[in-house]
């Protein structure tokens, strides 16, 4: 969504509030497309003591498997957004602040660089998830397994004294 920030740049104190929601259901992400639910968008922007800013919240759920057991997950996230807005730079190497070319600030596009940004590498279904069994498939969190795991055949001496046992 497209901003009009010519009255918040011009008056100290000014605010404009932000509340919409964007759809990415076609968005793709690892090969799928998690964005069940459209994500939405929340705050303002602001103009403190001449600082022009943006502060929203982004909110999304995410439908995806987990990266360890492939057991199909939801995961929702609430990712806070600040960056601070210029109209000018005096030193161009100075990548903390959003330079403006106009008064037009186009957010879908700082939101989705941020959301991607902010997302983990790894999606599991919980912490401690123990994935699956690489001989038979078996899902480690509902339990051991049955397979027969192949041993080293440098340690079967060891073993061999622990079945004796």
């Amino acid at each position: 969504m497209i901003f009009e920030l010519e009255p918040i740049f011009n008056n100290v104190g000014a605010t404009l509030p932000v509340d919409y929601a964007m759809d990415w259901s076609d968005v793709p992400l690892n090969g799928v497309c998690p964005f069940s639910e459209p994500v939405s968008v929340r705050g303002e922007f602001r103009n403190r003591a001449g600082v022009v800013s943006v502060c929203v919240r982004v909110g999304f759920v995410l439908d995806l498997f987990c990266d360890r057991c492939a057991q199909p997950m939801r995961q929702a996230f609430v990712l806070p957004v600040e960056h601070v807005l210029v109209r000018e730079l005096a030193d161009e190497s100075n990548d903390e602040l959003i330079l403006l070319d106009s008064f037009r600030m186009d957010l879908d596009a700082l939101v989705s660089d941020d959301v991607f940004l902010s997302l983990p590498t790894k999606f599991l279904c919980r912490e401690d998830c123990r994935g699956v069994c690489p001989t038979c498939g078996q899902n480690l969190n509902d339990g051991p397994c049955s397979c027969k795991k192949a041993v080293d055949p440098r340690l079967a001496g060891l073993l061999q004294l622990l079945e004796d046992s």
